[in-house]
């Protein structure tokens, strides 16, 4: 019996010993696993980003590749922080959930920030400004967003442009994407488009002369890339990545290079507000 014993006790602390290297290596593996991916991506050194197809200058896709101010500007800040994008097409009105469910690392298509979107996802600092424009069909008596009662407004379903047009009463038409919207615009099936101002301009420029726009409005915040809350060492890599390139003179490139003409409002500073932001002259001759 007292062999017995002995072997049982032999086996139990050779169990034990096995069982406290398992759990020994398997910390070893997480401290391991949270060095190589300090951010939390889905895979380590590759910031997977949900993004749209079809709303130039901002997002948008050209002969296969994601490009867009925002998309060039998060490949820029990525660089800065050692991380490669992967983009990902998808509607707007699933981006800022799939974000947070961790389908997508990081949101990217001129996200404007809003306290209701907050309740979903985490923003980085405010990398630009924008405007609503009202683009209207050829031909149109709308001169004025003060026009649109009882008119058929489309807008792009969960953008900002939705949320005005739903605080002013107007019962809009909602539509997944931008090719929607400026299909109804082009078929006389809506009487008003309220877009992102540079979307919509491009949008009329492109239309074969079918599409005008009748009016601009500032935009109430600034927009910025989302990720899944709670997620801060995302948020402020991105947020530091952001400020390298305004001190570097990429961002007012882009600015320069996408939105050619287009002032600053004298109140938006981007990113942290604690870099200057050189001038696109500047900024041009010291990226080429």
């Amino acid at each position: 019996m007292r062999i017995l014993s002995s072997l049982t006790r032999a086996a139990a602390l050779g169990v034990a010993a096995v069982l406290a290297a398992t759990t020994l290596t398997g910390c070893g593996d997480d401290a391991a696993g949270a060095a190589d991916n300090p951010y939390g991506l889905l895979q380590p050194g590759v910031l997977r980003a949900g993004t749209l197809t079809d709303a130039p200058p901002n997002v948008y896709l050209k002969d296969g590749r994601f490009t867009g101010f925002d998309n060039d500007l998060l490949v820029a800040v990525a660089q800065k922080v050692g991380l490669k994008v992967e983009f990902v097409g998808t509607d707007f009105s699933a981006l800022l959930s799939q974000v947070n469910n961790r389908k997508f690392d990081v949101g990217s298509s001129s996200i404007t920030i809003t306290e209701a979107r907050k309740k979903t996802v985490d923003f980085g600092n405010g990398y630009d400004f924008g405007h609503f424009g009202l683009d209207v069909p050829a031909g149109s008596s709308i001169t004025g967003f003060d026009q649109l009662a009882g008119k058929r407004v489309v807008v792009v379903q969960g953008t900002v442009q939705d949320d005005y047009a739903t605080g002013e009463g107007l019962d809009p038409v909602r539509v997944p994407d931008y090719n929607g919207a400026i299909n109804q615009l082009k078929a006389g099936t809506a009487d008003a488009w309220i877009a992102p101002a540079e979307i919509g301009d491009s949008s009329a420029a492109g239309s074969g002369g079918k599409i005008t726009v009748a009016a601009t409005l500032l935009s109430p915040a600034p927009t910025a890339y989302a990720v899944a809350k709670g997620n801060d060492k995302l948020r402020e890599a991105l947020d530091k990545g952001l400020d390298e390139v305004i001190a570097d003179g990429t961002w007012s490139r882009l600015q320069a290079q996408y939105y050619p003409g287009r002032p600053i409002p004298a109140d938006f500073t981007p990113g942290s507000g604690t870099v200057p932001v050189p001038s696109a002259s500047v900024s041009a001759s010291a990226t080429s």
